[in-house]
C-alpha cells in the first residue's frame, strides 16, 4: 500500500468513530478547545475525549499546544476540515 493511501485509510479509520467526527465538528466551529472544553460539549469523560484527540493526532487530523496545564486542541488542516464537515 503506498504512503498516500495509508495516510488516507488512517484519516478515514479516525473518522468513522462518532464521537472523533463530533470533536472535528466542534474543532471546524472554534478555532481551539481544551480537552474540559470538548468533554462538556460531547458529554463525555476526560479521560475518553484524550485518548480520542490521541487517535486524531496520530492520524493528523489536530494537534495541540500548552497552555499552562491544559492542552488547546486545533484543527491541523482548518479548511479542508470544514469542507469534510459541511456534507455531514
Amino acid at each position: 500500500m503506498s504512503i498516500e493511501r495509508e495516510k488516507l485509510v488512517k484519516i478515514f479509520k479516525a473518522l468513522g468513530n462518532e464521537r472523533r467526527f463530533l470533536i472535528i465538528k466542534h474543532l471546524s466551529g472554534k478555532k481551539e478547545l481544551t480537552v474540559n472544553q470538548i468533554s462538556e460539549l460531547i458529554h463525555l469523560s476526560f479521560k475518553s475525549v484524550s485518548k480520542h484527540l490521541l487517535i486524531l493526532k496520530n492520524a493528523g487530523l489536530v494537534d495541540y499546544k500548552a497552555s499552562n496545564l491544559n492542552k488547546i486542541y486545533f484543527l491541523r488542516k482548518k479548511d479542508a476540515a470544514k469542507e469534510f464537515v459541511r456534507f455531514f
